[in-house]
């Protein structure tokens, strides 16, 4: 299980954050820090693997904290979570290694995307000793994604959806996916018609006792 600081001095905030956790499997509380020093405190404890921050915060802001982990040399990621939309913000959080940036208000299914590419990416790099370059291209950047995807598809949520879908390892149907990666069954259907039209999955109807058929989608 992946362990998660949130750092929100908003009480409903935080919560909402906590509820938003909850329902990503892989994932656990390990508790709420109200100010930036206070999570530093927390850090000091270990088993931490992940924190959410907001920049705007009481006395130390998210940015300060930041320096503060890469001074120490915490072995720790973190998602930016704030209203902060300047570019400077944005800059400093990405140059101090953020492995990603939410802009508030945001939607359940933008923080799970964020969540579940950190997890791939976690679970690339801990399933083996060494890794090629291809390794890197693929499973920790996805850069054969990066360009030529159909309007309104996303690289990032493909990259969602193949894992989960490498998970699975059979043939599934769509509402199973939908269990899997908690994004809405529109969109994955766009993803899966990519994915059979690009050849790595073939659809056949399954047909049950009662009721009307299902599309059964088989990996390649």
């Amino acid at each position: 299980m992946i362990s998660v600081l949130i750092v929100e001095d908003d009480p409903t905030v935080a919560e909402l954050n906590r509820r938003y956790l909850a329902h990503v499997e892989g994932f656990q509380l390990h508790s709420i820090a109200n100010d930036c020093r206070q999570a530093l405190e927390i850090l000091k404890t270990g088993a931490i693997d992940l924190i959410l921050v907001d920049i705007f915060m009481p006395g130390m802001n998210g940015l300060e904290m930041l320096e503060k982990i890469r001074e120490a040399g915490h072995g720790v990621d973190v998602i930016m979570v704030t209203a902060a939309r300047d570019t400077i913000s944005v800059k400093k959080a990405l140059r101090l290694g953020a492995v990603d940036y939410l802009i508030k208000p945001f939607e359940f299914e933008r923080l799970n995307m964020a969540l579940q590419q950190y997890k791939a990416r976690m679970e690339a790099i801990d399933s083996r000793d060494t890794v090629c370059q291809r390794d890197i291209d693929t499973q920790l950047f996805d850069r054969q994604t990066r360009c030529g995807l159909p309007k309104g598809l996303e690289k990032h949520t493909l990259q969602i959806v193949k894992t989960a879908i490498d998970k699975i390892g059979a043939p599934f149907t769509i509402d199973e996916l939908v269990k899997q990666v908690g994004i809405s069954r529109v969109t994955i259907r766009k993803y899966l018609d990519y994915l059979e039209t690009s050849g790595l999955l073939t659809v056949e109807l399954m047909y049950g006792a009662v009721g009307r058929p299902v599309n059964r989608y088989i990996p390649h």
